[in-house]
């Protein structure tokens, strides 16, 4: 029977010249499948369904990102045994891999959100037709107001909002059109934002002068910063996506229907919108830990 040294080695030339793995891949791998040898006592080669259920409990303690990338490891190395007949069956099969926790989207409180609009509207009361002052309120209105995401946004075209339409159609992930609701007050920032943009301007949101092309993502981000900052608020909570989750958020904690916000947000799965119902259900345990008469006011 080969030994797990000979079995590793042929199974990461196999990444190397088959694969085309990178070095750095390799050597992950073959770390990982050397210490699960070590620990089944150089037996992972023959291991059966009752060993691997022994090295899964192992890696229960793990991060379930390291343990899902040793698990996926040693499926992938029993599979490659299999397939070059240097075992009969392959057990990794049934080696489940962990589920990585997918992380709650950062939020803004309501607060904070008001904070954002004072501070744009002091700036605009203090200088009405400042153009930068315009544009970073029109960017802020589709944000929070429509749940745009920052692709969509700089990429909007000239005339994207209409004076009473109500709505924009907005091209988003794999080229899928959307119709998007805009409020009023978000049509009016963009209208007069929109008489600062050059007439011959293919963008919304062009580029600086003499560029081609529309605002770019890191602009996008730097003035939404700058803006945060002047409110009070610190930079690192904030960004044009977690205006977007705001966005979602908000509606869902004001009795939005999940079904809608998994249109106004343009995903194609209800389950990637659902993520937003757990941040609205911590808001509401915090709020009965911290409110409630029984509470003890710890976290």
């Amino acid at each position: 029977m080969i030994t797990d040294r000979q079995a590793i080695a042929l199974f990461l030339d196999s990444l190397a010249s088959e694969r085309g793995a990178a070095k750095n891949t390799i050597l992950a791998y073959g770390r990982d499948l050397s210490q699960a040898s070590e620990w089944l006592g150089g037996g992972l080669a023959a291991a059966d369904a009752a060993a691997l259920a022994r090295l899964a409990r192992h890696w229960a303690p793990l991060a379930r990102a390291s343990a899902a990338r040793k698990a996926s490891a040693v499926r992938q190395f029993l599979s490659f045994l299999m397939a070059e007949h240097l075992r009969t069956d392959d057990p990794g099969r049934d080696l489940a891999l962990p589920q990585s926790a997918r992380p709650l989207p950062k939020t803004l409180a309501a607060g904070d959100v008001e904070r954002l609009f004072k501070t744009l509207a002091e700036k605009l009361a203090a200088r009405p037709d400042d153009a930068i002052t315009l544009r970073t309120a029109a960017l802020v209105e589709l944000l929070y107001g429509s749940g745009l995401r920052a692709s969509e946004l700089v990429a909007l075209p000239r005339h994207a909002c209409k004076a009473g339409r109500g709505h924009m159609v907005v091209l988003g992930k794999g080229n899928k059109e959307r119709l998007v609701p805009i409020s009023r007050r978000a049509e009016a920032a963009v209208l007069a934002w929109e008489v600062h943009v050059p007439k011959d301007a293919k963008f919304l949101f062009p580029a600086g002068r003499g560029k081609a092309g529309f605002l770019s993502r890191l602009r996008l981000w730097q003035l939404i910063k700058a803006l945060a900052a002047d409110a009070g608020i610190p930079p690192a909570r904030i960004s044009p996506h977690v205006l977007r989750h705001a966005f979602a958020t908000h509606l869902l904690e004001g009795g939005a229907d999940l079904r809608i916000v998994q249109t106004l947000l343009g995903h194609a799965d209800i389950a990637t919108t659902q993520i937003y119902t757990h941040v609205a259900s911590a808001a509401l345990v915090e709020l009965v830990n911290k409110r409630h008469p029984l509470a003890d006011g710890s976290d």
